[in-house]
């Protein structure tokens, strides 16, 4: 090789690695912003990224294009590693064009997408972009479209995940959209389909960027974003920890760690964790924090629908997908914020091997016409599916009330639940003791002494678990002290479950 060459090579590599330029690296970090390659050198172990497409240049010519080319078209992309274990990246770089998305652009992540599906690969999205790009018109909508097609086939494949670390608008938002999880930075990230001034063009509202797709917006109000963090490397090193309990692909089993928490372990504070009031709320992530390794818990979607817990942990060092009813929280109803966050966890879950493990204490559907007129119906169908067809290891605990259909819904024994085990202070029952009282026995309903008369028998039926063990509906009644050591025996003994589904092209969730 002439010296020249490798000199040529140097130079180009560097102007790639300077990205827009140093004044515009220096507005990135004014904003608290990392670049495009700074992100990747934090998410990644050290010295493991290898870059694709570091000279790839936009082939545009019309308004002024041809003499607005930079290396690499606004987009980093290759591999690393995290923990050891390989993934795909693409992180968009805002100081090139507003890291615009190009035909060019766009194809470089179809490329990293196509072989991360060919090899069994997990893909992250470091999302920082300005949108399409305007002077190449349709050629750009093409490549959204390209990658949204790769979103499509590459969904339960391999773990796709979406950081957005600045603006995701307009088409933008549809990639993420149908990756499996979505985080984002306060203070610097957005996402939403149309921006404040055409909403108020079109519906004279007045809405600033931060409240209409802000990080906070997207994980307290819409659901859209499941984790948000305070800065680029706090989200990133979320990332890092999600991806310890994920698999590589639907093909592979979760990452096992040597327990370091003992199995047998007794946890005497459960059986002092149920208040004697039936009414009275208690907090189950005090339960979690009993039955999982180390009290360590990565939750999803923490400030949404909080009247349900979702999130991963491990239990004898195997990953877990844990969803449990919050009684802190609108007494552990399910309504349709919770019945979608929960479906859409189970099914990731399912769709990648990892075990589910349901802790209920639900004393049923949230009623009211905002629910009704809202299609409960229709989303509480969506987790009642989600958990009927999951054919991952399923563990179920009822710790309190299991009422109605809710119970039915929540892992029951009868959606092909593996392992159902009770607390014996567990009641399952069509509903609560007063109204079904109520309903039973119409006539005593007004006399307020006949009334309690008649919910205290209806309580001492079904108050206590062992109706449901009668008839094998619960598999134990087992003290709550023990349920660390019962569950991850439980968990061991499903290793190897396997369940053969009926032919057909796919089924119809209740959308």
């Amino acid at each position: 090789m002439t010296s020249s060459i490798i000199t040529t090579l140097e130079e180009k590599r560097a102007a790639a690695r300077l990205g827009g330029g140093s004044a515009r690296i220096a507005k990135q970090h004014a904003q608290g912003k990392l670049t495009a390659r700074e992100r990747i050198a934090v998410l990644f172990d050290a010295d493991s990224f290898e870059e694709w497409d570091m000279f790839v240049e936009h082939r545009c010519t019309d308004f002024g294009m041809g003499d607005m080319t930079f290396p690499g078209d606004g987009v980093v992309t290759g591999y690393g590693t995290i923990h050891g274990r390989p993934a795909f990246v693409f992180s968009q770089d805002f100081t090139v064009l507003g890291g615009s998305l190009s035909e060019t652009h766009a194809a470089k992540i179809v490329k990293i997408m196509d072989q991360a599906m060919k090899s069994g690969i997990p893909i992250i999205g470091l999302n920082d972009s300005g949108g399409a790009r305007i002077q190449e018109g349709v050629a750009s909508l093409g490549g959204y479209a390209e990658v949204f097609q790769r979103n499509v086939d590459a969904s339960g494949v391999v773990p796709q995940i979406s950081v957005i670390m600045g603006p995701c608008a307009g088409g933008a938002v549809y990639s993420p959209a149908m990756t499996d999880f979505i985080f984002m930075v306060e203070g610097s990230s957005y996402m939403y389909v149309t921006g404040p001034d055409v909403v108020k063009t079109v519906t004279h509202e007045e809405v600033s960027h931060g409240d209409l797709g802000g990080a906070m917006t997207h994980t307290r109000k819409s659901g859209v974003a499941h984790k948000t963090y305070a800065d680029d490397i706090a989200a990133l090193m979320g990332v890092r920890a999600l991806m310890s309990y994920l698999p590589q692909s639907a093909a592979q089993k979760p990452p096992e760690l040597p327990a370091q928490d003992a199995i047998n372990r007794q946890s005497p504070a459960l059986d002092r964790i149920i208040p004697a009031n039936p009414n009275q709320p208690y907090d189950m992530k005090h339960i979690i924090s009993h039955i999982i390794d180390d009290d360590i818990f990565f939750e999803i979607h923490p400030d949404f629908a909080s009247n349900i817990i979702t999130g991963f942990a491990r239990m004898g060092g195997q990953s877990v997908a844990i969803i449990a009813n919050q009684p802190m929280v609108l007494a552990g109803c399910l309504d349709i914020n919770a019945a979608r966050k929960a479906a859409r966890f189970v099914r990731f879950a399912d769709a990648f091997n990892i075990p589910l493990v349901t802790l209920v204490d639900v004393p049923g559907f949230m009623p009211g016409t905002a629910q009704e007129y809202g299609g409960i119906i229709n989303h509480g169908a969506k987790l009642l599916f989600a958990y009927a067809e999951a054919s991952v290891p399923k563990v179920t605990l009822i710790t309190r009330k299991a009422y109605g259909g809710a119970y039915d819904v929540m892992s029951s024994k009868h959606l092909r639940g593996d392992v159902n085990y009770a607390w014996p202070s567990a009641e399952i029952a069509v509903m609560g003791a007063e109204g079904a009282a109520r309903i039973i026995f119409r006539a005593d309903s007004k006399d307020a002494d006949k009334l309690k008369q008649r919910s205290d028998e209806y309580r001492d039926k079904f108050a206590n678990p062992f109706i449901a063990a009668k008839r094998g509906y619960i598999d134990d009644v087992i003290m709550p002290h023990n349920s660390r050591f019962r569950m991850i025996r439980a968990l061991n003994m499903l290793r190897d479950k396997s369940v053969s589904q009926p032919p057909r092209k796919h089924n119809n969730l209740p959308l």
